[in-house]
């Protein structure tokens, strides 16, 4: 399985083919696939990490609480 950063460069290279437009439909359509799973796979792991992050926060007593970072609404781009 390949890294984030992996995954994510793949992606970029295939944009970019895409982007030049002078590949047969083929290797487009190919291409397309390819890129959806790589997204999709980048999407995961982007979740997977959203899901690790804690914060700690300030209790009135002076010590600290580790909570879930807020995630971010995405219909509205807030956090929750």
């Amino acid at each position: 399985m390949a890294s984030f950063e992996e995954s994510l460069k793949q992606l970029e290279a295939i944009v970019g083919k895409l982007e030049r437009g002078d590949l047969p439909l083929e290797e487009s359509v190919r291409l397309f696939e390819e890129g959806v799973k790589l997204s999709n796979a980048c999407k995961g792991d982007l979740e997977a990490a959203e899901g690790k992050i804690q914060i700690l926060l300030k209790q009135k007593d002076g010590g600290r609480k580790a909570e879930t970072f807020p995630q971010a609404d995405e219909s509205a781009g807030e956090l929750k």
